[in-house]
C-alpha cells in the first residue's frame, strides 16, 4: 500500500478550499464573506498553507491579492485535489442513491415570480439538498457569475462578455401593461410608436427587460424616454397599478392582476415580445451532482411543458 506523503498530514482540505477561494476572488475579504468565515481566519489558513509548503503563494495588488508564479502552480494542484475529492463525494452519494449538499442559485428579481415554486418542487423530490438563493439586479448577478459565487444563475439574457453555457428552460413573454382605465386598453394592433408618445415606465439601465425593449424600439427607428426608472419588476407593477403610466413586464409577473382586471395587457404590435429564461454557468465551471440534478430538473420541466 502506498504511504501517505508527510506533507499531506500537514495540509487540510479546508486550507486548500480557502486558498482556492482567495485565488479566485483575489481578495481575503471576499473569500471570507463567501465561506462565512472571519477575515483573520482566512488569512491565517492561507499563511499556514504557504508556510507548510515553504512558498510565496500570493502578492498584494492594490486592495486585493493575486497569485504569484508559484501560487499559480499550487492553485492548479489545489483545484485538482478539491475536484477529485468532490468526485469521490459524489460517487459515494450516487452509490447510496442520495442527492444531497448545497445548491447555490442567484437570480434577477423578475424570476422570483416562478423560481421559488420550481425550487420548492425540486426540494420536495430531493429533501437533503440545502438551498441558498440570492436575488439581486442584473449587474450583481453578472458579477456573481464572473466570480463563481453560485452554481447556477437564472436570468433572461446571458452576458456576452463572459464565456458561459446558457440553457433555455422557460418561455419569458414580455407584454405591455397599463392601468385598467387607460385610453388604449380596448384598442387593437396599437402601433409601437404610440408607446413612445405616452407616459412610459422602465426598469433601470442594464436590466434584461429594458435592453429587450430598447432593442425593439431601435429596430423600428424609435426611441422611448421613460418618465420613471424603477429597480424591480414589482416596483414597476405597483407604479402601473397606481396609474403612473404604461410599461413592459414579463407576463409571469402580472398574470394575477390581469385576470382580476387590476391592470390591462395592451394589444401592441410586435408584442408579446418573446424571450426565454436561461440557466447559466461559466463554461469552465464543474457543476456538482446537486447542480447537475437541478439543471436536469429545469430542462425536463421544459420538455414536459412546465
Amino acid at each position: 500500500m502506498k504511504k501517505i506523503p508527510r506533507l499531506a498530514r500537514h495540509i487540510s482540505m479546508r486550507q486548500l478550499e480557502i486558498f482556492a477561494a482567495v485565488a479566485r476572488l483575489e481578495s481575503f475579504t471576499s473569500a471570507a464573506k463567501e465561506l462565512h468565515l472571519s477575515q483573520p481566519t482566512v488569512s491565517m489558513q492561507v499563511a499556514k498553507l504557504a508556510d507548510t509548503l515553504g512558498l510565496e503563494l500570493l502578492e498584494p495588488v492594490g486592495r486585493g491579492v493575486r497569485l504569484t508564479a508559484q501560487g499559480r502552480r499550487v492553485h492548479e494542484a489545489a483545484t485538482d485535489i478539491l475536484s477529485r475529492v468532490e468526485d469521490l463525494s459524489e460517487l459515494a452519494q450516487e452509490l447510496r442513491g442520495e442527492v444531497s449538499g448545497d445548491l447555490r442559485i442567484a437570480t434577477v428579481t423578475s424570476a422570483t415570480y416562478f423560481l421559488p415554486h420550481i425550487l420548492g418542487d425540486f426540494l420536495h423530490r430531493y429533501p437533503q439538498v440545502e438551498p441558498f438563493l440570492s436575488v439581486t439586479n442584473r449587474a450583481q448577478v453578472i458579477e456573481r457569475l464572473r466570480t463563481g459565487a453560485d452554481d447556477i444563475i437564472i436570468m433572461g439574457r446571458a452576458p456576452q462578455e463572459l464565456d458561459v453555457v446558457a440553457h433555455p428552460f422557460l418561455d419569458n413573454p414580455l407584454v405591455v401593461v397599463a392601468p385598467p382605465d387607460h385610453p388604449l386598453k380596448e384598442k387593437k394592433g396599437i402601433p409601437l410608436k404610440r408607446l413612445a408618445q405616452g407616459r412610459f415606465l422602465m426598469r433601470e439601465r442594464g436590466s434584461g427587460t429594458r435592453l429587450a425593449v430598447e432593442s425593439l424600439f431601435a429596430e423600428h427607428g424609435l426611441s422611448v424616454r421613460p418618465t420613471m426608472e424603477l429597480g424591480s419588476a414589482e416596483a414597476i407593477k405597483q407604479a402601473v397599478l397606481a396609474g403612473l403610466g404604461m410599461s413592459v413586464l414579463p407576463r409571469q409577473t402580472v398574470e394575477r392582476e390581469a385576470e382580476t382586471g387590476a391592470l390591462g395587457i395592451l394589444d401592441v404590435e410586435h408584442f408579446p415580445l418573446m424571450r426565454q429564461w436561461f440557466a447559466v454557468h461559466l463554461k469552465r465551471r464543474r457543476l456538482s451532482l446537486v447542480a447537475r440534478k437541478f439543471l436536469e430538473y429545469l430542462l425536463k420541466g421544459v420538455s414536459n411543458g412546465a
